[in-house]
């Protein structure tokens, strides 16, 4: 009989070691994100893919990622913001921008509300992109304008967007 009574110690024993454990990974995880929001925003999805990159439990960095959220350290919002906003600034259109946020597993009436722009914004940013990238002058050929074409087009700017400005239509 005592010897039946120590292995149950023993098992006890283990799930205790486990569960100290489990607590252990837990907080190094909670840890690895704090110090990656403190370099950049990410999307929930973002911080649970890299978290669970680093454990055997997945639970775990999703555990993490909803504590974070519940203490608005992690925010969707605020992560759609920042990134459209970067994007912007150099040069890259609403094509680009909406697939790399679907890339970070971004909700996509989120991806709409940030990227719909007033009237003709997109037109001008893709002038602005243009004019940096190739001067004021128009394409002086067929060779040149498909040049420019491509150039925006890889930028994410639509079709319709990039003829209406290298046609020098006004907005």
């Amino acid at each position: 009989m005592p010897e039946a009574q120590g292995q149950g110690r023993g098992e006890e024993e283990a799930r205790l070691d486990d569960a100290e454990d489990l607590k252990a990974a837990e907080r190094a995880l909670r840890q690895r994100a704090v110090r990656l929001l403190a370099a950049r925003e990410h999307s929930s999805q973002e911080l649970r893919q890299k978290l669970s990159t680093r454990t055997d439990h997945p639970e775990l960095a999703d555990r993490v990622v909803a504590s974070l959220r519940a203490a608005n350290l992690v925010s969707d919002d605020r992560f759609v913001e920042e990134f459209v906003r970067a994007r912007i600034e150099r040069g890259h259109g609403p094509i680009r921008i909406r697939a790399d946020l679907r890339g970070r597993g971004v909700d996509e009436d989120l991806i709409e509300t940030n990227l719909t722009r007033p009237g003709t914004f997109w037109a001008r940013r893709l002038r602005q992109v243009r004019e940096k990238k190739f001067g004021p002058g128009l394409p002086a050929d067929r060779a040149d304008w498909a040049r420019q074409a491509r150039f925006l087009a890889q930028r994410g700017y639509p079709a319709d967007i990039i003829y209406q400005v290298l046609r020098a239509d006004p907005d």
